[in-house]
């Protein structure tokens, strides 16, 4: 559970980025020595974040609506909330 709270905090500290084109190009990021490789997309009303850690092939698919964070990493069920400044930012660099 850690690693994965660790894994958002930084996904939504990386939302200074450009934004995406429509085809959502994959982003990466290194932290405690594991990889990941991820994409953002705008659905209606909440932002989806969707990738895999390189080093162990886990996968996680985060979908943002307001300032609350829910979906899978791995095989476990997470649900968190996020200051909303992050969540807006993500929002507005999805599309």
């Amino acid at each position: 559970m850690n690693k994965t709270l660790l894994l958002a905090a930084t996904l939504f500290a990386a939302v200074s980025t450009p934004a995406l084109a429509d085809t959502a190009p994959q982003r990466t990021f290194t932290r405690d020595g594991d990889t990941y490789v991820y994409t953002t997309q705008q659905i209606a009303n909440h932002t989806v974040i969707s990738g895999r850690v390189l080093n162990t092939g886990d996968t996680f698919r985060l979908s943002v609506r307001g300032n609350r964070v829910t979906g899978f990493s791995g095989r476990r069920e997470v649900a968190f909330d996020v200051p909303a400044s992050s969540a807006k930012a993500l929002a507005s660099n999805a599309n």
